[in-house]
């Protein structure tokens, strides 16, 4: 049976056996969120020796040679010696800049990161509470224009992460984790073409980035941002996508719940073949929004989307 080393303490496991289940089961807090390489909340570094990854490609090249890897893609399968992701020592620390209530279930967080932090629109990075707990969120601002990272948490349902959010100041500490790529992002090359963003629910956070991007760049073509929500309260951005249009008359904007969306849908007509979509939302909005696109018509390749898995708002990367 191969060893498995943290620190001082040393034990055996089964081979084969499932790194995050083995560090955890022996008291080794390591968090995690999807068990799916997708979150990763769950990085080790291994020190010494390799475990088998089902999920390689999930890292970037860097970190691998670093020795990081997603516990939960890892076994076991010789002697293994590895350290947790540490956010006090490998994390970026970062002031809370304000949080404040966007709805009665949005809660919107502003960090600034100790020093300048290169990122683009539509990238989400995992953060850490004090409390060790950590979750992937996607990033709401524009690296051009805002001082902040911003962050839109959907507070509906109780978590960890967000329960300890709303207790958050002005002044307080947390700690910046992984940093990751993602399918939404404005390409200079779309200029001319339509750019159809639609999202539901805080799935709106990274598109309205993306959106200020495409107008920072002067995009020519048509915008259209479509956004489902469970009422109409929760239209949180609603104002400032008005604002928006206003300045920008290629920019349309439509906000419907989600007892509309059925209809919405059906209406939904691709006039030019040559239309971008960015999707992001919860798995059935994806799925509901991208197989109705591509019955109007809109090529496969032409649709991007973030899937969050809605319990704790976990972004993954899929091109439909």
């Amino acid at each position: 049976m191969p060893e498995l080393q943290v620190g001082d303490r040393q034990w055996s496991v089964a081979a084969g056996s499932n790194l995050l289940d083995a560090l955890n089961g022996a008291g080794v807090a390591v968090p995690f969120s999807c068990r799916a390489g997708s979150c990763h909340a769950c990085l080790v570094r291994c020190l010494r020796g390799e475990p088998a990854d089902a999920l390689p490609e999930a890292l970037e090249a860097s970190k691998r040679q670093q020795g990081w890897r997603l516990a939960c893609q890892c076994q076991v399968i010789e002697n293994l010696t590895v350290e947790a992701f540490d956010p006090l020592l490998d994390g970026l620390p970062a002031t809370v800049d304000s949080c404040d209530w966007l709805s009665s279930t949005v809660l919107r967080l502003r960090l600034v990161p100790e020093r300048p932090l290169r990122y683009r629109a539509g990238q989400h990075m995992v953060l850490w509470a004090a409390n060790g707990v950590a979750r992937p969120y996607s990033l709401a601002s524009l690296p051009e224009e805002d001082h902040f990272l911003e962050f839109h948490l959907d507070c509906r349902q109780p978590g960890a992460f967000s329960d300890a959010a709303r207790q958050l100041q002005a002044g307080d500490r947390l700690r910046l984790g992984e940093l990751r790529g993602g399918a939404l992002q404005y390409d200079p090359d779309w200029q001319n073409r339509p750019l159809w963003l639609l999202a539901a629910g805080t799935g709106l956070g990274p598109l309205w980035g993306v959106l200020r991007e495409a107008l920072r760049q002067e995009h020519q073509g048509a915008i259209r941002v479509i956004h489902v929500a469970h009422d109409a309260s929760e239209h949180y951005l609603a104002g400032p996508m008005a604002e928006l249009a206003l300045l920008h008359p290629q920019v349309q904007i439509q906000l419907i719940t989600a007892a509309e969306l059925p209809t919405a849908l059906a209406e939904l007509r691709i006039l030019s073949r040559q239309t971008i979509a960015l999707v992001c939302g919860g798995p059935v909005s994806v799925e509901q929004f991208a197989k109705r696109l591509y019955m109007a018509g809109l090529p496969r390749n032409q649709l991007l989307a973030d899937v969050f898995l809605s319990r704790n708002s976990m972004p993954t990367v899929n091109r439909l």
